[in-house]
């Protein structure tokens, strides 16, 4: 398996890194990276083939993943699309609808579009991904083999799903920091000092982590198991229902939700030939 990777950023450097680390070997890997510093590092840190623009490499390679900035991918894709036929071309680039990349393609139907997220930096991410009718199953191997290396994989039927897969495990992990933040502010306000506050938050949202996904019971029956009558941990979720948090959190998704759809049309309206200009 040859893979290509069109842009080095952070994505790709993940996925590169777990490829290596899944035993695929540097030279079946490249990269285009306009970015110089960008460009050393892959080269240094990866001893995969990195090159300014598309070259003889990245045509020898039966994958191309996508990981331009989406307000970038349409001038990225003008010199490559004619050479897009018999390749599986997987964008993790957010937002781009699967028709809007077909298009940039020149008609190419063989492509996945996957939203990862950033735990996927230390292989622990999980990616929602979707498919298009024509992609093989031999393909979408390959592509569970890429997205597999940073962590677990869930493939869709439906690509409308992938905007609350953004707004669950996309945009999840700024929830999830938020979270910690507040728990260790909230602990030193209580007298703790800062640096074992924010130990104490850490350890006790990543051992939580581990918990539920090594338990056969759902979360709400753990915290149910945590939450004494009258102790100390009803106090706490007392007071969250009673500012209604579970609602306003709901809330806080749904707009996440929303909003990477009007993203998805934002871009289709503002491209030459996009859905908004029909």
């Amino acid at each position: 398996m040859r893979v290509a990777f069109l842009g080095g950023g952070n994505m790709a450097r993940a996925l590169i890194g777990g490829l290596l680390e899944r035993g695929i070997a540097p030279g079946a890997l490249s990269a285009v990276e306009i970015n110089p510093a960008a460009r050393e590092t892959l080269s240094k840190k990866y001893g995969i083939h990195v090159s300014t623009a598309p070259d003889a490499v990245m045509a020898e390679a039966g994958t191309w993943v996508l990981a331009v900035k989406p307000q970038d991918m349409r001038a990225a894709l003008a010199s490559v699309a004619p050479r897009a036929s018999g390749r599986l071309v997987m964008s993790v680039a957010a937002g781009l609808p699967l028709a809007l990349l077909e298009r940039w393609l020149g008609g190419h139907r063989h492509i996945v579009r996957a939203m990862p997220n950033m735990p996927a930096l230390v292989g622990a991410g999980i990616s929602g991904a979707c498919a298009l009718p024509e992609v093989t199953p031999e393909e979408r191997g390959r592509a569970q083999t890429i997205l597999g290396a940073v962590g677990e994989v869930i493939w869709l039927d439906a690509e409308r799903l992938l905007d609350p897969v953004t707004a669950v495990s996309g945009s999840g992990p700024a929830y999830v920091f938020w979270f910690i933040e507040q728990l260790a502010h909230s602990g030193e306000r209580l007298g703790l000092p800062a640096d074992a506050a924010r130990q104490l938050a850490m350890a006790t949202v990543l051992g939580a982590a581990k918990l539920a996904a090594a338990s056969d019971e759902p979360p709400a029956v753990l915290r149910e198991r945590v939450t004494s009558r009258g102790g100390t941990t009803e106090a706490a979720l007392q007071v969250f229902a009673e500012e209604r948090l579970a609602e306003r959190f709901a809330k806080a998704v749904e707009a996440a939700s929303r909003r990477a759809t009007e993203l998805g049309a934002r871009l289709g309206d503002e491209t030459p030939g996009g859905a908004g200009g029909q």
